[in-house]
C-alpha cells in the first residue's frame, strides 16, 4: 500500500534512537500517522517543526498498518510562528485541536483547505483573530455541530438575530427569544459577517464557539477536556486586543 499527498505536520515524536513518528492532516487521507527513518537526525529534524507543509509519501505493507513516510519540505511555518507570541499561540491552538477532533484517516478536505489558508496567515497580528474564529466555526462544521445562523429558529425571520440555541446551534431573533432571552447564548454580529469586527465582538464570538466547542464536541464526540492551547490562545488575543 502507498500514496502520495500533502500536509500539514500536526506532532513530532521520537521513535528508536534515530527515528521520528509523525502526525500530519492531509487533504485526500485525513490526519495520519507514521515513522520516518531518520526523522530525529540533524538533517531531517529541523525540517519536522509543527505546522510545516510537506510533500508526503505513505508506504505500507498492509492498509491498517502505521507505515512509514518520506517528506520533503514544501514550505516552513517556524519563522512565522516564531515571530510573536499571538502566532506561536495560534499554532499550538490550532494544532491541538486538529489533533483532538479528527479520528485519524477521515478525510476531512474543506477543513484541511481552511486550515492551510489560516496558517499561512501566521505572523500578520491584526487578521489572525478573526481568521482563527472563522476557523473555529469551520472546525465546527465539519464536526457536525456547525451553527445554524441563516434564520430565527423561532420565527423564521432573517432579521434582528441576536441569540444562539445553547441546544440546537440555531440562531434567534430578538422578537422570537421573548422570556426565553436569558437562557440563550449571545449571538455577535461579527458571526453573521456583519459589523467591524471589534476586539468585544470577536471576543464574543470566542465565548460562542468555545461553548459548542466544550458543551458539544468535547463532551459528547470526544468525551475528553478542550486542550488548553485552545484557553491560551484565546486569553492572549483578548488581552493584546483590550491593550
Amino acid at each position: 500500500m502507498e500514496w502520495r499527498d500533502h500536509g500539514i505536520l500536526l506532532n513530532v515524536r521520537r521513535h528508536g534512537e534515530s527515528s521520528a513518528i509523525i502526525d500530519v492532516f492531509t487533504e485526500s487521507h485525513g490526519r495520519h500517522a507514521g515513522v520516518v527513518r531518520g526523522g530525529a537526525s540533524r538533517k531531517i529534524a529541523p525540517v519536522l517543526q509543527p505546522g510545516a507543509q510537506l510533500d508526503l509519501a505513505w508506504r505500507a505493507r498492509l492498509e491498517d498498518h502505521i507505515g512509514t513516510f518520506q517528506v520533503e519540505p514544501v514550505r516552513s511555518r517556524a519563522a512565522a510562528a516564531l515571530g510573536s507570541r499571538l502566532a506561536l499561540a495560534g499554532l499550538n491552538a490550532v494544532v491541538a485541536l486538529t489533533l483532538f477532533c479528527l479520528p485519524e484517516r477521515e478525510v476531512h478536505g474543506a477543513l484541511y483547505t481552511r486550515t492551510e489558508q489560516l496558517l499561512d496567515l501566521l505572523g500578520q497580528d491584526e487578521l489572525w483573530p478573526l481568521a482563527y474564529l472563522r476557523w473555529e466555526q469551520a472546525l465546527l462544521e465539519d464536526m457536525g455541530y456547525g451553527l445554524d445562523l441563516s434564520s430565527c429558529a423561532v420565527t423564521g425571520v432573517r432579521e434582528g438575530l441576536a441569540y444562539v440555541s445553547p441546544k440546537t446551534g440555531r440562531a434567534v431573533s430578538t422578537g422570537g427569544a421573548g422570556e426565553w432571552a436569558s437562557r440563550l447564548l449571545p449571538l455577535p454580529e461579527v458571526m453573521l459577517g456583519q459589523g467591524d469586527a471589534s476586539a468585544n465582538e470577536i471576543a464574543q464570538g470566542f465565548d460562542l464557539t468555545g461553548f459548542f466547542l466544550r458543551q458539544k464536541l468535547a463532551a459528547e464526540l470526544v468525551h475528553k477536556p478542550l486542550p488548553e492551547a485552545r484557553d491560551r490562545f484565546v486569553a492572549l488575543a483578548n488581552r493584546l486586543a483590550q491593550a
